[in-house]
């Protein structure tokens, strides 16, 4: 092979090892890619680590070899950073070393591959060691290519002119390796933070927090179900991670949210005791006319029985999920009734924020207090903003804080319409309605039935517009729920 034949399979290598984007893959095709440029028969690659270089690849392709990996993973001992192996020696100077013959060499021990020798019948005789270091200097691991070969397949030693192409190439595995290290430093600090929020979340609210597990769990189901069918709207690795972390970021701005709005489990909240109190103070008002004289006792019967009924309706609508008219009409007749006090001073039966908070007409948030929730769409956006997500998830922010937005226009904060709205928003759409719906673990409703879930998510698709219909066609025949929501 002429040397332009040499440097071009040398940049064809280089190029070959900057586009491996998977870890595993990258390991093998950097042993390979030694072997080929060196044209010989074994080699073996280590990676250094604190206690020693590990066993990483082991290739001989004269008995058809080949070890490491998930598939074949290799349980040998590391070898020790000691100067008299020759693997741990061109480390420690980050130095090659080119031995003819193991047979013949008095410098290192080779006791080790001898002894492999023995027990696989090969016969190592040349041999090249390269140190991978990286382009701060930084020792990531060792190359050690065994048996060189001739034209004729003859073992012979190996030329120095292809050592320091070898060279060469193991400095290029080294930085292709270091980037993926990176790659995988930016994953892991990314998903520890998405870690860091949950748990402050939870911290706050543990449904909500169990909100997001289940609509991870859901949404990986029906990835997988995308993969498994082959679908045209299959996920590669990238878009994947990058959907799913937008699930688990969607509801980060409720760290912000009032727990007295988030939790709001009725229609009064709180106020409900200060209701019971204001009918408490009435009744023994009426009590102390009676006793007075000023009111017959009869009449204290008579009102004591009304504010009972009265109290009995308000405690009843203030957990009811949906108000009728003739319910509405009552929360207004009796916000204008008063009572007087010990010092004969009028006040209402209800406070002008309870009878807002009465007049709910369904779920539990007033406008005022569902607006400060829905907020929490506009702080994801502001929270995430501020975290610089490398390329691959430069959608993270931009899913997640849109999560609410629907097709026909009516969803918030920006009231976007279908055009504007990705079909990975859309998905994350669907499965925030459908867990919220048939979650069990809500303070302020019971969880709704599967059928009628799925019947509430055909009409919002259907009728309303609001949701996309295909991937909820997608998502029903997925099943992704099973074995989450019950």
């Amino acid at each position: 092979m002429t040397r332009d034949q040499d440097m071009r399979k040398f940049l064809n290598m280089c190029l070959a090892l900057s586009a491996e984007r998977d870890r595993e893959a990258l390991l093998s095709t950097i042993l390979d890619t030694a072997m080929d440029l060196a044209r010989c028969d074994a080699g073996t690659l280590y990676l250094l680590e604190n206690d020693g270089l590990h066993f990483c690849r082991m290739v001989t392709r004269s008995q058809n070899i080949r070890q490491g990996g998930h598939d074949a993973p290799i349980s040998l001992p590391p070898v020790p950073m000691e100067e008299k192996y020759v693997c741990a020696w061109a480390a420690l100077h980050n130095s090659d070393i080119n031995v003819q013959d193991v047979h013949t060499d008095t410098t290192f021990d080779f006791t080790g591959s001898l002894r492999y020798d023995e027990m696989t019948g090969y016969h190592t005789q040349s041999m090249l060691v390269v140190p991978m270091s990286n382009d701060k200097g930084e020792l990531i691991g060792v190359t050690q290519l065994i048996n060189a070969l001739d034209e004729d397949g003859n073992t012979i030693p190996f030329d120095p002119e292809k050592e320091l192409l070898v060279s060469a190439i193991s400095s290029q595995a080294a930085i292709s390796i270091t980037n993926m290290l990176y790659a995988e430093q930016i994953t892991n600090l990314l998903d520890s933070l998405v870690g860091a929020l949950s748990t402050a979340i939870d911290e706050r609210s543990h449904y909500n927090a169990n909100h997001t597990r289940n609509m991870v769990r859901v949404g990986e189901n029906f990835l997988d179900w995308l993969e498994k069918t082959n679908n045209s709207w299959a996920f590669d690795e990238n878009k994947r991670r990058t959907f799913l972390m937008s699930i688990w970021l969607h509801d980060v701005g409720k760290l912000v949210v009032p727990l007295e709005v988030m939790d709001k489990a009725s229609r009064l909240g709180a106020k409900l005791g200060d209701v019971r109190e204001t009918f408490r103070t009435a009744g023994l008002v009426d009590r102390i006319a009676a006793l007075e004289g000023e009111i017959s006792e009869e009449e204290f019967e008579k009102r004591e029985k009304e504010r009972s009924d009265a109290l009995e309706f308000i405690e009843h609508i203030d957990r009811t999920g949906f108000l009728p008219d003739e319910d509405l009409a009552m929360v207004d007749k009796l916000a204008k009734q008063t009572y007087l006090d010990e010092k004969g001073e009028e006040h209402p039966l209800l406070t002008e924020e309870e009878r807002v908070c009465l007049s709910v007409r369904k779920g539990t948030l007033t406008d005022e207090e569902r607006s400060i929730m829905q907020s929490h769409v506009v702080v994801t956006g502001r929270i995430l903003s501020q975290v610089t997500f490398p390329k691959m998830y430069a959608n993270v922010p931009v899913w997640a804080a849109m999560h609410h937005e629907l097709l026909n226009g009516n969803g918030y904060p920006d009231h976007v319409k279908a055009d504007a709205i990705p079909r990975e928003v859309r998905l994350l759409t669907i499965l925030d309605v459908f867990e919220a719906l048939t979650a069990s673990d809500r303070p302020y409703k019971p969880p709704m039935p599967l059928e009628k879930a799925l019947g509430i998510l055909h009409i919002m698709a259907e009728k309303e517009g609001s949701i996309d219909s295909e991937i909820l066609a997608l998502f029903e025949k997925s099943k992704a729920w099973e074995g989450v929501i019950a």
